[in-house]
């Protein structure tokens, strides 16, 4: 008889790899943060993707007002990925629900938050790919809006004005999806992408930064996120690969990229804080419009875990700048 197969990576239970390469996903998680039922916003899931049985759920705000006065004008877009480390994360965990509802009341948008396939299971770049999946579902929607009589379409929204929001590993994803669509990888044809906010992105090294050599944050270690590249780069590779380091020695070269307008916002004591922090002043060297914020003394997660905090109304405040500067 063979031994029985052993733990070898675990995800704070969520996520346990075993020896044979089985995965074992826990679905009774013991959420911190309950989730927000806000009679302010409405929502719904539809299935984007129905060979990969892949879901988005879509938030959109049951009144606008802007400066206390009912807004005639179509609403914009914003497609917000989650994170997790590309290993855990959905549409449905309460970090992510709850900051869509802020998303969508406080900006009066309709939110499309999407899910991907996660890691080990699926290796990058198959939550990439699915994030392109679903900017091609919203753009085959801009131009089906009357298909099935669905209302939440009815001339209310407006695709000329979309923003990808992404939250850590989504903020990773968030910068390929604009590497794609500057580089005329990915077509615009229906809708318009306006800009890009990278909210903490996950992105790696090889070398380590000051920041990721500590000290801990209260939920992220360099342990985890060590973890969280071992299990979701392409086997044998490092955190060297261009789908974990934008600068690395084999990443594509953005200079010639027509890059829209990126804001990356982070958490001052992040250990993921230095690598955002180059990541912004490389692409300004480059000639790139790109805005840099950092909150003092803020942990990973600051914005998504408490998305009604008075830090957060503040990272609110920044990102409607940002979309009113980028909507003409």
């Amino acid at each position: 008889m063979g031994s029985l197969p052993q733990i070898v990576e675990d995800c704070m239970g969520v996520l346990q790899l075993f020896s044979d390469g089985t995965v074992f996903r826990s679905e009774n998680i013991n959420f911190k943060d309950p989730v927000v039922h806000d009679n302010s916003v409405l929502f719904k899931d539809c299935l984007f993707d129905e060979k990969l049985n892949l879901h988005l759920r879509m938030y959109k705000p049951t009144s606008t007002k802007i400066n206390g006065s009912i807004n005639t004008n179509k609403l914009p877009i914003i497609v917000f990925i989650h994170g997790g480390g590309f290993c855990v994360g959905s549409r449905t965990w309460p970090s992510s629900h709850n900051c869509c509802v802020r998303l969508a009341s406080g900006l009066d948008a309709l939110v499309v938050a999407i899910d991907y396939r996660l890691a080990p299971e699926h290796r990058l770049p198959a939550a990439m790919d699915d994030a392109v999946s679903a900017v091609k579902w919203l753009q085959w929607r801009s131009q089906n809006l009357s298909d099935g009589g669905d209302e939440w379409w009815s001339g209310t929204f407006d695709f000329d004005r979309v923003f990808i929001v992404g939250d850590s590993s989504g903020g990773n994803i968030a910068h390929h999806l604009a590497v794609r669509f500057g580089s005329g990888e990915l077509d615009p044809v229906g809708i318009r992408v306006r800009g890009f906010v990278l909210l903490a992105p996950f992105f790696g090294g090889e070398v380590r930064t000051k920041s990721e050599e500590g000290p801990s944050e209260e939920l992220l270690t360099l342990e985890i996120l060590d973890r969280f590249w071992r299990l979701s780069l392409p086997a044998g590779e490092n955190r060297d690969h261009p789908f974990a380091n934008p600068f690395g020695p084999a990443s594509p070269r953005l200079e010639s990229l027509a890059l829209d307008p990126i804001l990356v916002v982070v958490g001052g004591s992040e250990l993921l804080k230095d690598r955002a922090e180059d990541y912004a002043k490389r692409l300004k060297e480059l000639g790139k419009k790109i805005e840099y914020v950092e909150f003092e003394g803020k942990q990973h997660g600051f914005f998504t875990h408490d998305p009604f905090s008075e830090v957060a109304n503040e990272a609110m405040q920044i990102i409607r700048r940002f979309m009113l500067e980028n909507s003409n």
